[in-house]
Order: structure tokens, then C-alpha cells, then sequence
């Protein structure tokens, strides 16, 4: 990939949402928002190989994805008289007085997360908007068909459109009943840049991590004694600091029990660490995001993998389950049975959620590693296959490859 293709690729991730929420903000209208920066970053495509890379890129889009929608306007108004449209998109009258928080990005995420929207159109659009994540990528978050989220984008765009959803950051009194949506699409948002999902995409996208955690700290500033809040942002910098050592040079993921620790971020880990005793301090029951930031600190406080409180961790996924019941949240407690109790015991929780989740990737990778610890090599290679032709990361792909290359056709137990 030449310099300047690789600049395009790095300033979308970095200034996909920066765009659409300046075009937002000044035309009201997410579809032409949307439209004119997708062709604004197809013209950096054909010129920036040609003329360079501008100083200043995101500026640069800002400005061409502007007069992209202005011919659009044009244009429609043009075609079908929509004059009273086009004037109401150039109204001068002056803007209203600046939200808690002067971040169009922000806006934009309340905008998308309005509660006249189900809670997965919240999640979707805003990956979409703010993310600019692609619908495969949405689709294999959600674990659902590409075309059913697209239309599943589409009907939540329409919606803002037709029930005229403000573009602003709620009132006061209205955060707290807003914010959980927020919170999920940051988490999804920063999911997606720490395992990428699509293929022909980098493993890790930092650009997404960088900005999940940007955003929650600002909705942080707004909501500072919401637990669940910090709680997130305590998770996401858990998460964050451990970025480093997670890829090898090679090019492959590299599990936690394999990770350098000194590579890790220590100025991460201290915040996070901070904020989870500060919620302890709380003495309020805690939320999913909470006890996951606590499940993280565990691993993050211990100086080598055979140091890890397991009872510890599966104590908090207990709690975990009760409140949050989700068959992803019984698979990762049971990655942490496994260490406490033995494989045997694990797999038997894990063979249970083959029917919610046998077209989860990391379903078949827990299987394939327990299977493997049993000596089932056969069938070890088998959740191996099937885990690799689900998985859409490129570095994890590459790691389970190599795992079952390892087993080998000696492997003892293959049945």
C-alpha cells in the first residue's frame, strides 16, 4: 500500500466521526452528512496519490465533504424545487446557546442514542456515524446478516428524520436516562478497535480505542458520579494498557497468558485501578461495566499469569451473571472455571451454549483450547477449524492457525 493510500485508510479511522458531526451539526441531515464524507474520502482516494497528502487531512476533508453537500443541496433543490428545503439548510438565524459539552462528536452520539431509537438502531447507527465502522463490520459485531443491519441503519436515520430528533446533548435532567445507549456504543466502538472484526482491516485499530475512551472521558465530565460510567472508563483503560504486548511481530494475537507485562501501560493501569477503588469506596452495588473493570484489575494486579486470584474472578462473574445473564458473559466465566476447577468442568458449562453460540467465533476457540488441555485432539482441531472460519480478525485468525498446526497428527487422545 503506497503512503498516501495508507494516510486515507489512518484518516478515516481518525476522522470519519470528526466529519460526519461538523456536517451534521451544519446541515441536519445524517444521510447527507453520511453521503458527502463517504465521497469526500473517495476523492482523497484519486487525488491524495496524485497531489500528496495535505498538512492538515482532516481539514481538508472537512472542507471537500462540505462542498460535496452543498452541490448535493444544489442540486436537489434544482431537481425538485425543494427551495424552502434548501433555505431552511442555509438559515441564518444564530445557533442556539453551546450544549454542556462543545463536542460535535458527542452531539452526535446523543443524537444517534435518542430513545425513540431500539436500543440495537442506537448501537448500530452510532458505530456507523460516529465509528464509521462498514455494515459487515456492524453486522459481525451483532452477529447478525449484513443486509438486516443496513436496513436496521437506514429506518434508524429515517426515524431521526421523520420524528425530528434534536442534535444536541440532553439536559441535565435528562442524562442519566440517556446515557446507558452511550455507553454501550463507546464499548462497541472500543471492542471494535481492540479485536478488529473485518478482515481486510488492521488487527487493532488504536484510532477506534483512542476515541471511545476521548468520548467516555467527556461523557464522564458530564455524569461524573454515575458508577457505571467510570466504570466503563476504567474498563476501556484496563483494556487499553495492555494494547502493546497483544500483537507479536509476527503479526499475531497474543493471549493474556502470554503477554509481556512489563510491556504494559503502568500509567493506564494505575487509572484504571484508581477508578475501580474509587467505585468500591462507593459502596453502591455495582453495574456490568463496574464488576468487568473489577475482573480486569484482578488480571492487571497480578505480575505473572500463575499469580491470577481465579476464585476471585469467578466470584465476580458470578455477580457478573446474575445481572447480566448473556451467553457471552457465561462463556468468559468459563475460561475462568477452567483455571480454577479444570477443563472437564469448563467445557461441560461451554458445550451448554452451542446453540446460542455456534456462530460466535470464540465459542469454538474455548472449546478448541479445553479440548486441547483434555488431549481430545481431534476434536481440538475440528473447534479449531471452525473458529478460524468465523473469526474476521486477522491476528487471531493467524493464532489459531498456529494452534492447531501445533497439535499435530501425534497428538495423544484424537477421538
Amino acid at each position: 500500500m503506497s503512503d498516501a493510500m495508507e494516510a486515507v485508510t489512518r484518516a478515516h479511522h481518525e476522522e470519519w466521526g470528526r466529519v460526519v458531526a461538523s456536517l451534521t451539526r451544519r446541515f441536519g441531515d445524517l444521510d447527507i452528512a453520511e453521503e458527502a464524507a463517504a465521497e469526500a474520502f473517495a476523492t482523497a482516494v484519486a487525488r491524495w496519490p496524485a497531489d500528496g497528502v495535505p498538512p492538515n487531512p482532516g481539514a481538508w476533508l472537512t472542507t471537500t465533504a462540505n462542498r460535496k453537500a452543498i452541490d448535493r443541496i444544489r442540486r436537489e433543490s434544482r431537481r425538485d424545487d425543494k427551495h424552502e428545503e434548501a433555505r431552511t439548510l442555509y438559515d441564518d438565524t444564530p445557533p442556539e446557546p453551546p450544549a454542556a459539552i462543545e463536542d460535535d462528536r458527542l452531539r452526535l452520539i446523543f443524537t444517534c442514542c435518542h430513545p425513540a431509537l431500539g436500543t440495537e438502531a442506537r448501537v448500530a447507527l452510532t458505530l456507523r456515524m460516529v465509528g464509521g465502522l462498514t455494515v459487515p463490520e456492524i453486522a459481525s459485531a451483532f452477529l447478525v446478516r449484513e443486509t438486516a443491519m443496513g436496513q436496521r441503519i437506514t429506518r434508524a436515520k429515517t426515524k431521526i428524520r421523520t420524528a425530528r430528533i434534536p442534535y444536541r446533548v440532553p439536559d441535565a435532567e435528562e442524562l442519566p436516562a440517556r446515557v446507558s445507549g452511550v455507553l454501550a456504543v463507546l464499548f462497541l466502538v472500543f471492542n471494535e478497535g481492540y479485536l478488529a472484526t473485518g478482515p481486510d482491516t488492521d488487527p487493532v485499530r488504536p484510532g477506534l480505542t483512542a476515541e471511545a475512551i476521548r468520548l467516555t472521558r467527556l461523557v464522564r465530565a458530564l455524569l461524573p458520579e454515575d458508577g457505571e460510567v467510570a466504570g466503563l472508563l476504567a474498563l476501556m483503560l484496563l483494556i487499553e494498557a495492555r494494547n502493546g504486548a497483544r500483537v507479536s511481530a509476527t503479526g499475531e494475537l497474543v493471549p493474556l497468558d502470554q503477554q509481556d507485562r512489563g510491556a504494559w501501560d503502568a500509567g493506564l493501569v494505575a487509572e484504571g485501578h484508581r477508578l475501580v477503588r474509587e467505585r468500591l469506596a462507593a459502596g453502591v452495588a455495582p453495574g456490568p461495566y463496574q464488576i468487568l473493570a473489577a475482573i480486569n484489575a484482578v488480571h492487571t494486579s497480578a505480575r505473572d499469569v500463575r499469580d491470577t486470584d481465579w476464585s476471585q474472578v469467578v466470584a465476580l462473574y458470578d455477580q457478573l451473571v446474575r445481572i447480566d445473564p448473556s451467553p457471552v458473559v457465561a462463556l468468559n466465566r468459563a475460561v475462568a472455571v477452567a483455571e480454577l476447577d479444570g477443563p472437564e468442568v469448563a467445557l461441560a458449562a461451554v458445550d451448554r451454549l452451542e446453540e446460542q453460540l455456534d456462530g460466535y467465533h470464540a465459542f469454538h476457540a474455548t472449546r478448541a483450547e479445553l479440548l486441547r488441555r483434555l488431549g481430545l485432539g481431534q476434536r481440538s482441531r475440528a473447534a479449531y477449524d471452525r473458529a478460524i472460519e468465523l473469526a474476521g480478525n486477522t491476528a487471531e485468525s493467524a493464532h489459531l492457525a498456529r494452534r492447531r498446526d501445533q497439535l499435530g497428527s501425534a497428538t495423544p487422545g484424537r477421538r
